[in-house]
């Protein structure tokens, strides 16, 4: 039996959309895990299994454009905005009024725009190596694959295309790992071989984007939400100095380095996981 069940709902503008569900209410606040640009609910795998093991209820979105989720026909609003928008309408949905969140990336970025729009709707919050500084080497390392590289034939394809992506963030993982890696990012096409399981305008909407925005007034919307940003030793989009900034402008801020990982740790890494443990109880109680 699976550890999740698949559910769809509908954006606001109309598309079908879907999303993981593990565990059951319990009366504790439910956790909500958005993933990075390329990628999808399969991120939080353990991460969800960790935290549904002990009766949390987790919920996963597939963002527009990736995973099960419909593509969206306009491509500009492949925007962080967007992405906030479908996400409190999930949860509205749901009859979710409050909840912790867990953002990769991206994902970190759209939990600190519905920390703007829904104060209330956030009880706290995980940023999993982002920060409102963006490092432009891991920026544009991201922009010079996402949606431009060729469908692999096979899954070794896949492994070695991956790896020659990500090696720098993760230059000690085993081969079981990048083998779980290229199956949370690519998927089989009907007619054989893979595609990346993304829409590839995902990354023409990134490379599109306007002027840089100022994510300082966005990360101060986080308030006095109680907050743990996770750095990987080795990330090329984190720096250490802009976590630096963020304790500083958000004194409350708890910072963890994961040893071994770039951008962005995996979360079933010991220190993740007991890092994200304890702001749930801190949050809890």
């Amino acid at each position: 039996m699976a550890a999740y069940v698949g559910k769809r709902y509908t954006s606001g503008n109309g598309l079908d959309l879907y999303y993981r569900d593990y565990g059951t209410a319990d009366g504790r606040l439910p956790v909500v895990c958005l993933p990075g640009l390329t990628r999808n609910s399969a991120d939080f795998e353990t991460l969800a299994l960790h935290l549904s093991a002990a009766g949390r209820r987790v919920i996963s979105p597939d963002f527009r454009g990736r995973g099960l989720s419909a593509y969206d026909p306009e491509f500009m609003n492949y925007v962080p905005p967007t992405y906030a928008g479908d996400t409190i309408g999930l949860l509205a949905g749901l009859g979710i009024g409050r909840a912790f969140f867990v953002g990769t990336s991206l994902g970190g970025i759209v939990t600190q725009l519905i920390a703007l729009a829904a104060p209330s709707l956030v009880a706290g919050a995980v940023l999993n190596d982002i920060g409102p500084e963006l490092d432009p080497a891991g920026l544009a390392r991201i922009a010079s694959y996402a949606g431009l590289q060729a469908d692999p034939a096979t899954w070794d394809e896949a492994v070695a295309q991956i790896r020659t992506v990500n090696l720098s963030q993760f230059p000690d993982v085993d081969d079981a790992t990048w083998a779980r890696f290229a199956r949370a990012v690519f998927t089989e096409k009907p007619d054989g071989g893979l595609r990346p399981n993304y829409d590839p305008k995902i990354g023409d909407a990134m490379r599109a984007g306007g002027p840089p925005v100022d994510m300082w007034p966005i990360f101060a919307g986080l308030g006095a939400v109680p907050t743990l940003v996770l750095r990987g030793v080795l990330s090329d989009l984190l720096a250490s100095s802009t976590v630096e900034r963020m304790k500083a402008a958000k004194p409350d801020l708890v910072a963890v380095e994961v040893p071994g990982r770039g951008h962005a740790p995996f979360l079933d890494e010991p220190a993740a996981l007991a890092a994200i443990d304890a702001l749930l109880a801190r949050v809890d109680g």
